[in-house]
């Protein structure tokens, strides 16, 4: 059986919204939540949180020491060696990419998307993205794959977004994207500003106390009774921070 990491990228220095992988829901940091529903996936051997060793993050590493999270610090902004040092002292065979962001990430859609994975043995596999609600972002790499990234990339974006050196070269990489029943895209579910965490914050509020293992269905279900909760953070794009990252790489000739 192949040994699978997860590892999980978190920082306290958000630019919109600081310290949001602390804030508390329900009497409990966020960040201890995601982790909860991560440990419900079955695939997952090991789950390590990845944070910087910058100053204001030394309360996510406090965190996870009180909690018995393994808990790897690296560079800020040099994210994928950030990723690929955190991986290393497990040689794993496949890492789970996971986003601190994510509260409600689906235990079930990473156990679905790594079998996905070994079965097309793709050099990265992935939720498709344009169908699935923006939150559920993953990305399942074999190490293999991710070491030659972190030998090879030197854009500054590349080093930034762990897996962007690997989906910008398809004619290379064998990419695939697992896709969804229906066309949930227009969803949003990640946390970057603070009406993302509102809307969380009222989810968790409302299914987390009669049901801990609450599951996507369990929030498309409240989201049809309550219409109006997906409106708080329907103004937002998806992959602001990506665009901000790109735009800021060198202009090639």
């Amino acid at each position: 059986m192949p040994k699978i990491l997860g590892i999980l990228q978190a920082r306290a220095s958000s630019s919109r919204l600081p310290g949001k992988v602390l804030k508390p829901i329900l009497g409990r940091p966020m960040l201890l939540h995601q982790i909860e529903r991560l440990r419900r996936a079955r695939a997952l051997d090991e789950i390590v949180v990845a944070t910087s060793d910058e100053p204001s993050d030394d309360p996510i590493e406090a965190l996870c020491a009180s909690a018995g999270i393994r808990c790897f610090r690296g560079s800020l902004n040099d994210v994928l060696d950030r990723f690929y040092q955190a991986a290393l002292p497990y040689r794993p065979d496949l890492v789970v990419r996971l986003l601190g962001d994510c509260p409600l990430v689906d235990p079930e859609l990473i156990d679905r998307v790594v079998a996905f994975q070994q079965a097309g043995h793709y050099d990265l596999a992935g939720a498709d993205m344009a169908m699935f609600p923006d939150g559920l972002d993953l990305d399942v790499i074999p190490f293999p794959v991710l070491e030659g990234a972190w030998r090879e990339a030197v854009r500054p974006s590349d080093r930034e977004h762990v897996s962007l050196f690997i989906t910008r070269q398809p004619e290379r990489y064998r990419i695939g994207l697992l896709e969804n029943d229906v066309d949930l895209s227009h969803l949003r579910w990640t946390v970057d500003e603070p009406e993302d965490f509102e809307m969380v914050r009222r989810i968790y509020e409302a299914l987390y106390p009669a049901n801990p293992a609450f599951t996507t269905k369990d929030i498309l279900d409240l989201l049809a009774k309550q219409p109006e909760l997906s409106q708080l953070n329907r103004r937002f794009r998806r992959n602001e921070g990506l665009e901000r990252s790109l735009a800021q790489d060198p202009k090639e000739d």
